[in-house]
């Protein structure tokens, strides 16, 4: 799972909003908790303690919770993606691009820097991968 350096997870607000009905859904029937659910439980108060939700500043930074435009070497077109934990941005309704982890090696080499900045790095079969950060805007949704 994937947190910023302060160990917070960024949200979609309908995400938010499925994991607290999920938690409360659950303690409405104490009674019948398992000990799975109650492992569920633990986790579902942990990903709500540490939820940031809502929009990003403007400011161009690569971080969880911003639309990412990327141009790959080579590729004619450029790439445009959500940087968000995947399975806790919602479901297809609430996003409508792509959505990249940012433990993935891509997101690894992307967070911290700015828009114009150059990245690279390796995939696990040895390939080189370069390309340039297009922009960097807040999701809104």
């Amino acid at each position: 799972m994937s947190t910023t350096s302060n160990d917070t997870l960024w949200l979609t607000r309908a995400a938010f909003d499925r994991l607290q009905a999920e938690l409360d859904e659950f303690t409405a029937r104490p009674g019948e908790v398992t000990p799975e659910a109650e492992a569920r439980i633990l986790e579902l108060k942990s990903l709500i303690r540490r939820a940031e939700v809502g929009d990003k500043a403007d400011d161009g930074l690569v971080e969880p919770g911003m639309i990412i435009v990327v141009q790959f070497e080579g590729d004619a077109a450029p790439t445009e993606f959500l940087l968000a934990e995947r399975g806790l941005t919602g479901d297809e309704s609430d996003v409508d691009v792509d959505v990249y982890s940012p433990t993935s090696p891509l997101g690894v080499v992307i967070v911290g820097k700015y828009a114009g900045e150059d990245f690279a790095y390796d995939t696990p079969t040895g390939r080189r991968i370069q390309g340039e950060i297009v922009s960097a805007t807040p999701f809104h949704g």
